[in-house]
């Protein structure tokens, strides 16, 4: 299975180097290789960035739901998570995310971080608001970040 591209803009989450593997019918999958310089003064996964990769892949779940919808469809914040660990995250990983419920305006979601041999290094589950444009500093509304077609984005 190779990766495909994530379907908006998120300059953190190509900086960590997560690829989307699965993204359709209210599920994703994401697949992830920590670096070095994302590992805690244990040598593991650093707890901040297995919390980002359950985020991003509950946050996709949530998003997969509008596919057909298309460019009109909107973007997720996070309004609420909560997260356990079970073990060090360790080698590559696998997070897979699924909404539970979803209104109209709401996505009920849970995600997991399973190793290599598939143990359950994490599980999350969050709360995410569906919207189109987010109010910023000084008032002002940001758009979405759509990718446009091939490297660049908008």
């Amino acid at each position: 299975m190779s990766a495909i591209p994530f379907p908006i803009h998120i300059p953190f989450v190509e900086l960590l180097g997560f690829e989307l593997m699965r993204f359709d019918g209210g599920e994703a999958e994401i697949h992830y290789e920590p670096r070095a310089e994302q590992l805690n003064s244990f040598g593991v996964l650093h707890g901040g960035a297995c919390m980002t990769l359950l985020d991003v892949v509950m946050a996709h779940a949530a998003r997969s739901s509008n596919l057909s919808m298309g460019d009109a469809s909107p973007g997720v914040v996070t309004v609420e998570m909560k997260t356990s660990f079970m073990r060090p995250g360790e080698g590559r990983l696998r997070a897979v995310g699924k909404i539970l419920h979803r209104t109209s305006t709401l996505a009920f979601t849970e995600g997991r971080v399973l190793n290599a041999a598939g143990a359950l290094c994490a599980h999350a589950t969050g709360t995410f608001k569906f919207v189109r444009r987010l109010p910023a500093e000084g008032r002002q509304i940001r758009e979405l970040q759509r990718k446009l077609d091939g490297a660049g984005s908008d």
